[in-house]
């Protein structure tokens, strides 16, 4: 491949016009021939630059809108042209066509129409053609070709125009030209995640993922693994990724898995109280409803003090001045909330490596979102778990009927065990978390390391009996035997809030009565690995 390659002749073609006179300006001071479409050439000739209409080059008028103006062999000839072969040259003199060495291009905005809501007829009509087809025809000839999808690139084009005398490195065209596969890839990707949404057919034979990289990370989930954030670019959701920290360290990896799972669990608990939710390794070690949000938070403390030391806070609203302060007693990692008032940012502000989030408001738990995970050789999707439980969904199948206090406490546990790794046992009372039992390979030990918490929480409060003495229990499946509803009824439980479905329910339910607690079936489960 040739190495340097001088640019003599340049298309510009861009739905974004940042820096556009700049980067013309620099190119018509070197001599380069500029050729431009519509608003582009207007922007161009508007700033006093010298350009050529793509319609005045081939010949051909922009028609039907727009949609037809690049897509002309004498475009598509002068990118896709070997300059080394006998062949290609010749056609090209015989046909008047011109060799274009640079193309800039920046695709029409659907990610952003998309994101904003346009309706179906403005998201169609927002789907480029003829750029994709420029980008991709100058991409595959990057041997002569250079191809500029990203402003973010201007700076290191201009910076080898003004080294090479005016030419480019066959290094940089290789390394432009991988970056425009990707992109012309992830606005496909966008398209067709899109049109399955739209159309309730999320299953395509073909599925594409995309994204836009927001940053490098320091590493992975361990040292040695490098990692990267990307954003969704089809359906943008607050949370973590498109949080706006306000200060602290860079957030790692694990920063920001963890950070997700607090806020995506926060995101699913009921709106009109004040709700903090404190995260450790992906699961919950406290959550609670308080009367103000300082409240939630020292109840939701209260739960596992040990394990939330250097985890993961997660509020439902904007962060006041005194919740900052009482978080700040403790080493936390992240919090992240709505917002923060100018109280908590000045005490938090202190503590310079906490990263302080805001996302500007909560997320949507009812929002159709696909989700999936990576196995050798595939990956598995699957829309978001979005189940809801309400009262008039729960069956009762015990001889006690529950008290309204043991179903709204019942209730919550049952969405705070969604969210924790399955097997998954929490303990529940006065709508905060009192011990949560996490990721075991049987319920039983589940619900026991709850009941072990729920004892330590105490012991730590200087309490005199286990926190778990009148709560709720919820397990996030059915109780395939009756020894893990056992050990809760031994820890204090009086009522449990299961989806029932075990080949042994009628054991279970026996055991239930014999011991005096309340139950209920929901029919539905949440396992969570």
């Amino acid at each position: 491949m040739t190495d340097l390659v001088e640019i003599r002749r340049a298309l510009i073609s861009v739905s974004d016009k940042s820096r556009l006179t700049e980067l013309g300006q620099a190119l018509a001071d070197r001599g380069v021939e500029i050729l431009s479409t519509g608003g582009s050439a207007k922007a161009l000739m508007d700033a006093g630059i010298s350009v050529t209409e793509v319609a005045d080059y081939t010949g051909f008028p922009e028609m039907m809108d727009g949609r037809v103006k690049t897509l002309h062999p004498h475009v598509h000839g002068g990118l896709l042209g070997l300059r080394d072969k006998e062949s290609h040259v010749s056609a090209m003199k015989t046909h008047g066509i011109k060799p274009i060495d640079l193309v800039v291009i920046n695709l029409y905005p659907f990610e952003e129409t998309v994101a904003r809501g346009g309706d179906f007829a403005n998201c169609i009509e927002n789907i480029d053609i003829g750029g994709p087809a420029m980008i991709r025809s100058a991409a595959k000839n990057h041997a002569f070709v250079t191809v500029v999808t990203d402003i973010k690139d201007y700076d290191a084009i201009l910076g080898e125009l003004d080294q090479n005398d005016g030419a480019i490195t066959g290094e940089l065209r290789r390394s432009l030209a991988a970056r425009a596969y990707a992109r012309t890839a992830s606005y496909d990707a966008a398209i067709s995640n899109w049109f399955a949404h739209t159309l309730g057919e999320p299953f395509l034979p073909n599925k594409a993922i995309s994204g836009v990289k927001a940053m490098e990370l320091r590493y992975g989930e361990n040292p040695h693994q490098t990692a990267a954030l990307y954003l969704d670019t089809n359906r943008p959701r607050p949370g973590v990724a498109l949080a706006r920290q306000l200060q602290g360290k860079a957030l790692s990896y694990n920063n920001i898995n963890d950070t997700d799972a607090a806020f995506e669990l926060l995101s699913d608990l009921e709106r009109q109280r004040p709700a903090i939710a404190i995260i450790k390794h992906a699961n919950p070690c406290g959550v609670a409803y308080g009367d103000s949000l300082r409240d939630a938070y020292l109840m939701a403390l209260e739960c596992d003090p040990v394990s939330a030391f250097g985890g993961i806070v997660a509020a439902n609203r904007p962060l006041d001045g005194e919740t900052a302060e009482e978080i700040a007693k403790i080493f936390t990692e992240v919090i992240i909330a709505p917002d923060a008032d100018d109280d908590a940012r000045a005490i938090l502000a202190k503590k310079k490596n906490l990263r302080l989030l805001v996302t500007g408001g909560l997320a949507d738990p009812a929002a159709q979102i696909m989700t999936w995970r990576q196995v050798a050789g595939g990956f598995l999707l699957q829309d978001r778990d979005g189940g809801k439980i309400t009262a008039k969904d729960l069956q009762v199948v015990s001889k006690r009927t529950p008290t309204d206090a043991e179903i709204s406490d019942m209730l919550f546990a049952f969405t705070i065990a969604k969210h924790v790794k399955s097997n998954a046992i929490v303990y529940a009372k006065d709508g905060m978390t009192v011990g949560i039992g996490a990721g075991q390979m049987n319920r039983r030990d589940s619900s026991r390391i709850a009941a072990i918490r729920a004892a330590e929480a105490a012991e730590a409060a200087g309490k005199s009996e286990s926190l778990a003495k009148g709560s709720v229990v919820a397990s996030d499946a059915f109780f395939p035997f009756a020894d893990g509803l056992l050990a809760a009824a031994e820890a204090g439980a009086t009522a449990v809030i299961q989806p029932g479905g075990s080949i042994r329910d009628d054991e279970v339910i026996a055991a239930a009565d014999e011991a005096g607690l309340a139950m209920v079936f929901t029919g539905m489960r949440h396992f969570r690995h």
